[in-house]
């Protein structure tokens, strides 16, 4: 399992931790992909679930999306539905993404991400 430096993030929920088909989310174990913000987490369906996504309209001002392992290009629909209801998307590899999720939380910026799953060490993502 890979940790994430510490920080203080007050009630806010921190990605603590990530491995194979899982993340630690302010200590609590989550399997599956996940979406995160400051103040609340829960399951995203990958690229085919944005509306999940917007619901966060108005709370973030910026969503990093982890990619998986690799980073690999968001698809344009995807882009355009998060940005229509006004949702600015990042896309990156996971551990990137939860990484720099985690240092905007810090500094009290309103963000979010959604995060692909690592597969097994050997699978690709």
């Amino acid at each position: 399992m890979s940790l994430l430096t510490e920080a203080n993030f007050g009630a806010s929920l921190p990605i603590d931790g990530y491995g194979p088909g899982f993340f630690r989310v302010a200590g609590e174990v989550r399997h599956g992909n996940v979406w995160v913000m400051a103040d609340r987490c829960g399951d995203w369906g990958g690229f085919e679930d944005p509306e999940t996504l917007t619901a966060l309209a108005g709370q973030i001002d910026l969503l990093f999306v982890g990619t998986g392992a690799e980073i690999a290009h968001l698809p344009k629909a995807f882009v355009a539905t998060l940005e229509a209801k006004g949702i600015m998307c990042e896309g990156m590899a996971t551990p990137s993404a939860a990484r720099t999720y985690n240092v905007l939380l810090s500094e009290g910026r309103r963000v979010g991400c959604a995060l692909i799953a690592m597969p097994p060490k050997g699978e690709a993502s």
